[in-house]
């Protein structure tokens, strides 16, 4: 059976703990041993010695007849049975037992007629001094071991907290937050002894603002590059509806306007890229702005989409904007995967599914990235990427999945809104007319 942990227990703070009094206690243990094992051989030691002198003398006046000494007797009663075979085979010897409820020294020794000689030596104050050692060992190493904890938990709490603040950064930088630095105090004053930590708060800043300085470039080259299309290829649409009706015009002028729409979508994707851009807000019934984006995308592409209104509610959104990211996500819907194409209210969240192949692996993954395009897919990868960074100047989240039973599903959730307000348009389960749809007057 397996018993889960809680998430501190996996810390490191919590790891150099569990190591510092593990340590302190296995030190503390064998300090107190020895000295426990030192100072007992000692006091008993002496005890021996002062017993056996006894014994000496008790066995000399009992050997000339004289009067015993005090604490002298034969066969007393009391005597530990094992001193008393070990006398009675001829044998000198000692042990520690208790005598009337006080610990006592014995020490013993052969008499005549197989009886035994022994001398009892008061053992209290030799006990209790070994008693006062103990508790002295034991209190002494609470206290190192408590003081250790604080100064080891004191150092651990700084190392950590330093760590946790290059997590941070990190966490922050990889959310797209290029302007984020550790500025470890260490890496700050290069005259102190630099540790592990600030050699990698130190390269975590210097990949940072290397990933900044790339990232700037690449954004200022793409800003450039539309803005230095935009002039020519204006000048060029002029020209092209200059040209006589016929199809070769017909395809100059498509190819001129894809021109310009790439162009736009790269000027719009730099301005994104800033983090600059701010929102409109005002009150929008959620549904009329979905019809309203759907229908201008269906009118450009000459689709139809399904519009669902499960539930409708008003939205605090710029409406340009989150017609934008509807219509992006229509476009694309038609434009990779396969009809019917259904676009579902309900509530702050607006749906967009296709019948197709479904997102490939690398977007679910990654999310989408400009450019990028796979399985034989036309267009540019910008539709999607727009999408995704007017969501985020809207202050909503939008996600990727592929349905179960096929498809691709993407879902905008747009923050939280106010209660419904009476009046709002009936929900309508049915195909948004527009151009090219079905039931469309000719």
């Amino acid at each position: 059976m397996r018993v889960a942990l809680p998430r501190w227990a996996g810390s490191l703070g919590a790891k150099a703990a569990a190591f510092i009094t593990v340590m302190c206690c296995a030190l503390a243990a064998l300090l107190g041993i020895l000295v426990h094992v030192s100072v007992t051989d000692q006091t008993v030691g002496q005890a021996r010695e002062l017993a056996l002198a006894r014994l000496k003398d008790a066995t000399s006046a009992f050997e000339s007849g004289d009067t015993p000494l005090p604490g002298t007797g034969v066969d007393p009663d009391g005597l530990p049975p094992s001193l008393r075979r070990l006398a009675a085979s001829g044998q000198r010897g000692t042990v520690v037992g208790r005598h009337h409820g006080r610990p006592t020294m014995w020490a013993a020794g052969p008499a005549d007629h197989g009886r035994v000689l022994a001398v009892e030596v008061d053992y209290s104050q030799q006990a209790h001094t070994i008693a006062g050692l103990d508790n002295a060992i034991l209190w002494s190493s609470g206290l190192a071991i408590g003081a250790t904890l604080l100064v080891g938990a004191f150092a651990v709490t700084r190392v950590t907290r330093r760590l946790h603040a290059t997590a941070l950064v990190a966490r922050r930088i990889s959310t797209g937050d290029l302007d984020a630095r550790v500025n470890d105090p260490l890496t700050r004053d290069r005259s102190r002894p630099q540790d592990e930590v600030a050699a990698v708060a130190a390269a975590l800043d210097s990949m940072a603002a290397s990933l900044q300085g790339k990232l700037l470039a690449e954004q200022r080259f793409t800003a450039d590059v539309a803005h230095e299309l935009r002039t020519p290829l204006t000048g060029l649409h002029a020209a092209a509806e200059l040209l006589p009706p016929g199809r070769p015009t017909e395809l100059v002028r498509d190819r001129v306007a894809a021109l310009r729409t790439l162009t736009e979508d790269l000027l719009e994707i730099s301005r994104l890229d800033t983090g600059r851009e701010r929102a409109a807000l005002d009150a929008e019934h959620l549904s009329t702005v979905a019809r309203r984006a759907v229908r201008a995308a269906d009118a450009a592409a000459g689709d139809g989409t399904r519009v669902r209104v499960v539930r409708d509610v008003y939205v605090e959104t710029d409406r340009r904007r989150l017609e934008r990211v509807l219509g992006n996500l229509v476009a694309n819907a038609h434009r990779h995967g396969r009809p019917p194409v259904v676009l579902t209210v309900d509530g702050p969240v607006v749906t967009v599914r296709d019948h197709g192949d479904g997102f490939p692996a690398y977007l679910l993954e990654h999310g989408p990235q400009r450019f990028r395009t796979e399985g034989g897919a036309t267009g540019h990868g910008l539709g999607l990427t727009i999408a995704r960074g007017q969501a985020e100047v809207l202050g909503a989240r939008l996600g990727f999945a592929n349905a179960a039973d096929g498809g691709a599903v993407a879902t905008l959730t747009l923050p939280q809104s106010p209660p419904e307000v009476p009046g709002a348009p009936a929900a309508a389960d049915g195909p948004e007319p527009g151009p090219g749809a079905p039931g469309d007057p000719a």
